[in-house]
């Protein structure tokens, strides 16, 4: 699949902050800081994650699903692929 450069570049600035945030999970983890921040944090991850998710999804939604009768969508694929970032 292809996707837009710009949508790319944005897409990657989102998972190289995720990555940093996940880094900062584990250090809080080692570093036996409370529950709640390490929460907080995994959540905000987590939240990064399904946004990367989404940008991708949008941008190229035609290209990851396979044309089903007629050349429409396979609704059943679609509903699939955003029900695995639920």
């Amino acid at each position: 699949m292809k996707i837009e450069d710009d949508v790319v570049g944005s897409v990657v600035n989102r998972l190289r902050r995720a990555e940093g945030q996940l880094g900062g999970v584990i250090r809080m983890l080692q570093d036996g800081r409370d529950c709640k921040d390490v929460i907080t944090q995994l959540a905000a991850v987590s939240r990064a994650l399904d946004k990367a998710g989404f940008a991708i999804i949008a941008a190229g939604l035609e290209q990851c699903i396979s044309a089903g009768e007629e050349g429409k969508p396979d609704r059943a694929q679609m509903e699939k692929l955003f029900l695995s970032l639920a």
